[in-house]
């Protein structure tokens, strides 16, 4: 058995999770009733959500206590790439929307919900997170309190002794080794989260949105594989597609069946280290970005809001439809304040084309039902950026400085 474990190890995470693909498609056939196969999926994302807000508390606070007056990183290039990338997606997800217009059979059964009132409500939300109480923050996973603290705290403790430096590292190192050992069980979880999948929702719920979501999805994919690629080409001046790739694989696979950025911060953050990447930079920009770092929700806010604008015959400028994709970005940004997450976010910008309340929430009802894929998608876009522009960003750096770098992948 220690034979077999030892060999199975060595196989590499990406072939490991796409066999506990295949054995979770093959049980939900043969065996769909096994109800139990869904407790490894389950176990497997609240491990990783339990890690994740110790791991960023941890490893910031180390880093920031551990910086050197005068060394540089590279935060206001990644925010930069962030912003611009969420902007984008924004954009191209209101020209999808012209090109392709979505009509909605709309449903009810989301009467319950209660989203924002406006965008001020949602960055009041935002700013009451950064002043939460750090244990409140920690037991909620809210990781814009998690990352104020760290950042306090970790200045703070910048003018302590070595021994105290010391033994944040070494708690910072032991998380992160806890962190290795849940990745590890990926295979496992994600063969139960396929299950659980297939089982409970199947595709053909999914038969009567497939215009809606091919747009979703193709203007995700756009940004993957033609944007994405172009400001990494802009910046880094090489081929970007070795590490697109890389970080779609490696980041994506595990984040489209977890859907959850905060669950794959802890992957993240194993990433940046294997690339050996600089630890000033990715143990705040990777908790950063699942917050801030929302394309996917931009694409998301967008196509809905349109779809219920062209839904109800209102006939809208480009330029109105515009302004939404500003909104759409800055509200992406605010998704983690709000419960719900993108979602709650439409009847906000369905607000700007004065579509009723009632209206807007059964088309947020379209969007748990189409929730399957659109947000699987939706994770995998958002949280390989993550990784795709802390690399970027170093990559940037070291080619202005002149210094020969070699992509690690």
């Amino acid at each position: 058995m220690k034979t077999l474990l030892l060999k199975w190890n060595q196989v590499s995470l990406v072939r490991r999770i796409f066999i506990g693909i295949i054995v979770g498609i093959i049980l939900a056939l043969v065996i769909p009733n096994a109800s139990g196969i869904t407790i490894f999926g389950s176990l497997f994302v609240s491990s990783l959500k339990a890690v994740a807000p110790v791991l960023v508390l941890l490893i910031v606070m180390s880093a920031i206590s551990q910086h050197k007056q005068g060394q540089k990183t590279n935060m206001k290039s990644i925010i930069l790439l962030y912003g611009l990338s969420t902007f984008l997606a924004g954009l191209i997800a209101v020209i999808a929307s012209f090109i392709f217009p979505v009509n909605l059979s709309l449903v009810t059964g989301a009467s319950d919900l209660t989203p924002p009132d406006g965008i001020v409500e949602v960055l009041k939300t935002l700013l009451f997170k950064v002043v939460d109480n750090p244990v409140n923050a920690l037991m909620n996973a809210n990781y814009i309190g998690i990352l104020t603290w760290a950042i306090l705290l970790g200045v703070a403790l910048k003018n302590a002794n070595d021994s105290t430096k010391n033994m944040l590292t070494n708690f910072s190192d032991a998380v992160s080794h806890i962190v290795k050992w849940v990745i590890n069980l990926a295979p496992l979880g994600i063969m139960g989260l396929v299950f659980d999948s297939i089982t409970a929702n199947g595709l053909s719920s999914l038969l009567d949105y497939g215009k809606l979501l091919i747009v979703l999805i193709g203007c995700m994919l756009f940004m993957a594989l033609i944007v994405n690629p172009l400001i990494v080409y802009l910046n880094i001046r090489r081929n970007p597609y070795p590490l697109v790739f890389h970080c779609l694989k490696e980041s994506g696979i595990t984040a489209f069946f977890t859907r959850s950025s905060a669950a794959n911060i802890p992957v993240n953050m194993s990433l940046c280290e294997k690339m050996e990447l600089d630890t000033d930079t990715y143990s705040v920009s990777i908790p950063l970005g699942a917050t801030i770092n929302m394309a996917g929700a931009a694409i998301t806010i967008s196509v809905l809001t349109l779809a219920a604008v062209h839904t109800v015959g209102i006939e809208v400028d480009f330029g109105t439809a515009l302004i939404l994709s500003v909104l759409s970005a800055v509200s992406a940004a605010g998704a983690s304040g709000v419960a719900g997450g993108s979602l709650l976010l439409i009847p906000l910008a369905c607000s700007i084309f004065g579509i009723s309340n009632d209206v807007a929430i059964q088309v947020v009802g379209v969007g748990f039902i189409i929730g399957v894929l659109q947000d699987s998608f939706e994770t995998a876009l958002n949280s390989s950026s993550d990784l795709l522009f802390t690399a970027t960003a170093e990559y940037t750096k070291k080619r202005k400085e002149g210094t020969d770098f070699v992509i690690k992948i």
